[in-house]
């Protein structure tokens, strides 16, 4: 599985990303600001998403709003 984030870079488990755009997430009510890291990620069976956990809660990201660090 070839997972990329925006730039084209490819993501592995364990990595961190940094988000390029402000994410509203509704059912932890919170919103993720752009140029939050978040570190430690893992890949899901979808090539589109990845699962993270910010602030306590377990969040799945799409790559489209996230680059490498």
């Amino acid at each position: 599985m070839n997972v990329t984030d925006i730039n084209g870079n490819s993501l592995h488990d364990g990595d961190s990303v940094k988000l390029i755009k402000d994410l509203k997430v509704k059912v932890a009510g919170i919103t993720l600001k752009r140029g939050t890291v978040v570190k430690n990620i893992r890949i899901t069976e979808r090539l589109e998403k990845i699962d993270c956990k910010i602030k306590k809660a377990n969040i799945v990201l799409r790559t489209e709003f996230d680059r490498k660090m």
